[in-house]
């Protein structure tokens, strides 16, 4: 994984700040063209992606692959939580702490990388230790089995 692509401790007031925190990081790196931004905040507005966990709540927002350049995702751990609406349940809000914002140019590759997300999002041991992560390298390592 990019180190550049995790972020720790992000201060966001919404979900539009920690999308554009995290897709800048994207952009910077070249991973998704100057369209993606704004099409997954667009996307969001109309198909949320707030998972509730249990324990844990999660976002991953993401777009269509015409504004990716090259598939990867990036990982805000948030100082504090932020209301996003829930995929299931759209009218609903949830409080995120955890935000994975994807870029897949290849389509059948996203069934694999949600695969894995889940596997991650299944394991409440390893959410807590990405959680409470304290540096770039820690979070790497816990998901370094990640395949993109």
């Amino acid at each position: 994984m990019d180190l550049d692509l995790i972020a720790l401790n992000v201060e966001a007031e919404d979900p539009k700040s920690v999308i554009r925190e995290l897709g800048t990081r994207m952009l910077a790196k070249n991973y998704v063209k100057d369209t993606y931004i704004d099409a997954v905040l667009e996307r969001e507005s109309k198909l949320p992606t707030g998972l509730d966990l249990g324990e844990f709540c999660v976002a991953i927002p993401h777009t269509n692959t015409e504004h990716v350049n090259i598939s990867n995702f990036a990982i805000g751990i948030l100082k504090n939580p932020v209301e996003f609406h829930s995929m299931s349940e759209p009218t609903k809000t949830l409080k995120i702490g955890l935000v994975f914002l994807l870029a897949v140019k290849d389509p059948a590759s996203q069934v694999g990388l949600l695969g894995n997300l889940m596997k991650i999002f299944q394991n409440v041991e390893l959410m807590k230790n990405i959680r409470n992560a304290t540096t770039k390298k820690e979070v790497d390592d816990l998901l370094d089995f990640i395949q993109i």
